[in-house]
This record gives structure tokens, sequence and C-alpha cells, in this order.
């Protein structure tokens, strides 16, 4: 079975009044290429009459963000003009690429009636040679995107990006990177590889699991070695994985606030970009 290097927690990280919590980067894990950047919103209960989601407008550049709704919904908007409003079981996937304004905010429906809340939002890197490709939206409610079972019907895996076993999602994305949320439920057993060459993204949303014979808890990222391609995963009770593989670009990464591009030079020049309205405008939406 493939060796775990290490396991690292979630560091709880308020954002106003949003409880938040995340695995990387943190001291101990700056990133596992090209998955870069983990918020693990909630879980939490909104009252009636509440402001919902606080991320108004904000730039981004050189990466994409690839946004979970487990409960409640969310709104984007973008200067490119996306809009769509995403509800629970659902996903986004934004490709900032140049660079786009954009928000993520709660529906009136949700702010007017409160309700439950946890969503997740991955940052995942682009390689140089397409940092500054054009921007894209897809936002995909639930029922869209493609699932298969596993273990007799215990485990459900919905694909977000790449494939499973026979199944593609409904996304092409810019690179070679493969995105599920398994929902297990209590006592169910998966046995899957992964190629020794493919960096693993493997994030407890909720639950506790043996993987790989190896105790973890909930809001805990996983941290593999390369050393094999054989994978087992058991579940204690009902629980949720995020679940992601891809082949490392190998590339420097820096990143400045809400851009990430490969020298200091290119993040100024994002910084310059923005302040000149290179990114487009908020005026427009």
């Amino acid at each position: 079975m493939r060796s775990i290097k290490n396991i690292h927690k979630a560091e709880y990280r308020p954002i106003d009044n949003l409880v938040t919590y995340s695995p990387l980067p943190t001291q101990s894990l700056q990133q596992i290429d090209p998955f870069l950047f983990l918020n693990h919103h909630g879980p939490q209960h909104f009252d009636p009459g509440n402001s919902g989601l606080p991320f108004g407008p904000h730039p981004h550049r050189g990466m994409e963000t690839v946004t979970f709704i487990i409960e409640g919904d969310i709104v984007h908007i973008d200067s490119e003009g996306h809009k769509s409003t995403i509800t629970a079981g659902g996903i986004q996937w934004m490709t900032a690429g140049r660079g786009l304004l954009h928000s993520e905010v709660s529906s009136e429906t949700f702010k007017k009636n409160g309700g439950d809340l946890e969503i997740l939002q991955l940052w995942v890197n682009l390689p140089a040679h397409l940092k500054m490709t054009d921007p894209n939206y897809i936002g995909l409610q639930k029922d869209d995107i493609p699932h298969i079972t596993e273990d007799n019907g215990n485990i459900t895996v919905d694909i977000v990006s790449g494939s499973w076993k026979d199944q593609h999602a409904n996304i092409e994305t810019v690179t070679d990177v493969n995105l599920s949320t398994l929902y297990f439920k209590p006592d169910a057993h998966l046995e899957m590889q992964v190629p020794t060459n493919h960096n693993i993204f493997c994030y407890i949303i909720r639950g506790n699991f043996t993987i790989n014979n190896t105790t973890v808890e909930q809001m805990q990222l996983i941290e593999f070695d390369d050393d094999d391609k054989n994978l087992i995963f058991d579940a204690d009770n009902e629980g949720i994985i995020l679940f992601g593989h891809a082949e490392p670009f190998n590339e420097s990464v820096v990143a400045g606030g809400p851009f990430v591009m490969n020298t200091k030079e290119e993040i100024h020049q994002a910084y310059q970009d923005f302040y000149d309205g290179k990114f487009g405008t908020w005026e427009d939406q």
C-alpha cells in the first residue's frame, strides 16, 4: 500500500463570523503540487436575516478555484459575465487564467430564511504556459455531476473532473487533474489505485476512516508518499472525502494574495494590471 507521510489537521481560521478551517497551506505543509489551498467553511447554521458569505468582488490570476457546496448555496458573479446560483451537492469550477473579478455570496433566499452551510474551496495551480489562459467558469448542480457507486452501493463517487474507471466528468479541464467527492455509508470499503507519479489530495470532510491501516478523522488532510499505487479505505461511520490526484508541475510557486504565479515580478505585474483595470470592471455586473 501507499505510505502515509503525514496527517495535517485543519487550522481554525474564521473569516468575520464565518466558521472556517484550513489544512493547506500551513507551516507544516505548503502545497501538494498542483493543489495549493483549501478552505473549509462550516459546518455552520445561519439564522434568518443573515448576511451570508462575505466574499464580495475580488480578483484572481494564475490558478483555478473549485468550490464544493455540501450544504447551503453560493451565488457566483464575475467580470466575464458568468452568473449562477449553485445549491447543495453542486460544484463551481473557475479558471482565473489571465485574470478576472468575481464574487461569491449567498442567495437572497438563504439570507432571508437561513439554514445550514458547509462549503469547501480548493485552489488548483496552473502551469506556467497556462497562467495567462482565458478565464472561464462552469457551475454544475448535483444532478449535472456524473456519479458511480462502489462496494454494492455503499459508496457514491461524484466525478468532478477527470475520470473514475470508465466514467468521465462533465467538465473539460485545461490540465489533467482528477477530482471527486466520495460519500461513504458506515462500514463501506474501497480499494483503488493511483499512479505513483501522481500526487494525491485526500481531505476528510466528515467522518472517521482507516486509510492504508492508519486512523484518520474529519478535517484532516492526508499527505502520501509516492511509493505504491494501492489505497484502501474503510469507513468507521458515515463520511465524505474530497479526493484528487494529478501529476505535479514541479514549477516554482509564488503567491501574492489572490494571485498565484511563478515569479515575484509576475505577482507585481498582476497587481499593476488589477489597478489598471485590466481584470474588468464591477460596475458592468
